[in-house]
């Protein structure tokens, strides 16, 4: 179960298992939005400061088709990562909830609808780059209006759980492979 929100200027986000009693509570300053240094846009743009260190958040989805397939999209040349294949999300806007983003973003990238009930939360990725530490809320969306179509020159794919780790991707997807796996296998 993953809940955030951004209350008084402050991201407040508790994570917890249900099985095993585990809780992650986060609760940081929000800063201005601005540009990581060492990093191109869509890595993330809301900027907390968490020890001296910037925190980055980003909400990631993975769709999930009736054959159990997840789409995968290509980050595209000229953006930081290139090359690699991620989860498709996007920047949390100033004053925008995780669902918000994903919502906005899966319409903006892949031209498709989806409505915040059909968001299940599954779990989330917190990794440590060279300048920043990226906290990235993993949802899963089984449910939506229209179809997927490439909007921003990405190349995108449709892939077994099995086959996820075929992949190259940013360090910060990679620990969350197991959870899809374990949950779509």
């Amino acid at each position: 179960r993953l809940r955030a929100a951004v209350v008084r200027g402050r991201l407040q986000a508790d994570v917890a298992a249900e099985a095993g009693g585990l809780v992650v509570r986060v609760d940081v300053p929000v800063l201005e939005p601005g540009h990581l240094p060492g990093h191109g846009a869509g890595v993330g743009d809301r900027h907390l400061v968490d020890q001296q260190r910037v925190v980055a958040e980003r909400g990631e989805r993975a769709l999930v088709d009736v054959d159990k397939r997840v789409l995968l999209a290509q980050r595209p040349e000229g953006k930081a990562l290139a090359g690699l294949w991620e989860f498709p999300g996007g920047k949390v806007e100033p004053g925008e909830r995780p669902e918000q983003t994903l919502i906005r973003e899966l319409h903006e990238e892949i031209g498709i609808d989806v409505s915040e009930p059909c968001l299940a939360p599954l779990t989330f990725a917190s990794h440590t780059y060279e300048t920043f530490h990226l906290l990235m809320p993993l949802y899963i969306c089984r449910r939506w209006e229209g179809q997927v179509i490439a909007r921003e020159g990405q190349n995108l794919a449709w892939v077994r759980a099995s086959k996820l780790r075929d992949y190259p991707m940013p360090p910060a997807d990679i620990p969350l492979i197991p959870h899809l796996i374990d949950l779509l296998l």
